[in-house]
């Protein structure tokens, strides 16, 4: 295997994300260009900062924070990337949004990603897919949560409540978790983002996931370019996937503290207060 000359260039020749505001590159750069504030409120999807919120920073078990960049629901038709109705629960957002991302970069780069599509034979023998994913997938938290069962019964046996209504609230309770299936394990993993998108696509060289916290982004697309450097690929599918804004990662940095008091990112101000969550893919 040959290695390139270490000043070869290397080029970006295709681009795809999902990011708040407008859809696709060209809405992100329109965004980008006219100064839009992004940061809002949760949206009712996410979490109720009514159960949750709390101004001051010390309150156990309460987020001092209720604001972030959120995406706006995505068409997305899981047969056309292998993923059954039944099946639909268990993969993470992030796996499925990664692999609509993807397609858009292959195909923004001219490339045939799936056989329907218009484009030039993708070299898959010699493709990567090399993606920042940080931290836990947001399935992880529900599905732990849910083999709390033993713990919530000695609870309310403990409080005197009769066993028939322990039943039906623990019933109550399991409803609001996904339930765990064979398809659970890899729906929760951060590097089955890369796995499947190298399944569906095809694509037959490295496939993995960097985990560098905050820079999880930047040391992917590194590793991306030594990838190409070295000679082990000609293409690779490279960048960040983050979907993950449950309230237990609000929790993680309120109790940090991390996040910004104010609800606002101000990275370069004298009177930055800490960070904001969001969601995107790039």
């Amino acid at each position: 295997m040959s290695q390139r000359d270490p000043f070869t260039p290397l080029a970006i020749t295709g681009l795809g994300c999902l990011f708040p505001g407008k859809p696709g590159t060209r809405g992100f750069w329109n965004t980008v260009l006219q100064g839009i504030d992004q940061i809002r409120d949760i949206p009712a999807d996410r979490w109720k900062p009514s159960d949750h919120f709390d101004p001051d920073p010390s309150r156990r078990d309460m987020v001092y924070a209720a604001r972030g960049a959120f995406l706006s629901p995505v068409p997305f038709s899981p047969a056309e990337y292998g993923v059954t109705p039944a099946s639909l629960e268990a993969p993470d957002t992030a796996q499925l949004l990664g692999l609509h991302v993807a397609r858009q970069a292959l195909r923004d780069a001219g490339y045939a990603a799936l056989p329907r599509d218009a484009g030039k034979p993708l070299p898959r023998d010699r493709a990567s897919v090399i993606v920042g994913v940080t931290s836990a997938l947001e399935l992880l938290i529900p599905l732990g949560s849910r083999l709390d069962h033993p713990r919530w019964r000695r609870a309310m046996r403990e409080a005197g409540i009769p066993e028939d209504r322990i039943n039906d609230a623990l019933a109550r309770i399991s409803s609001t978790y996904p339930e765990w299936t064979e398809d659970s394990f890899p729906g929760l993993l951060g590097n089955v983002v890369a796995g499947r998108i190298a399944s569906r696509f095809d694509l037959h060289g490295t496939n993995c996931v960097v985990d560098a916290a905050c820079a999880s982004s930047l040391a992917a697309v590194h590793q991306a370019a030594m990838e190409l450097q070295s000679g082990r690929a000609d293409i690779v599918v490279t960048g960040g996937i983050d979907t993950f804004t449950d309230v237990f990662m609000y929790a993680c940095c309120s109790k940090t503290p991390a996040r910004s008091r104010r609800g606002e990112a101000r990275p370069f101000a004298a009177d930055a207060d800490g960070t904001i969550l969001g969601e995107g893919l790039g």
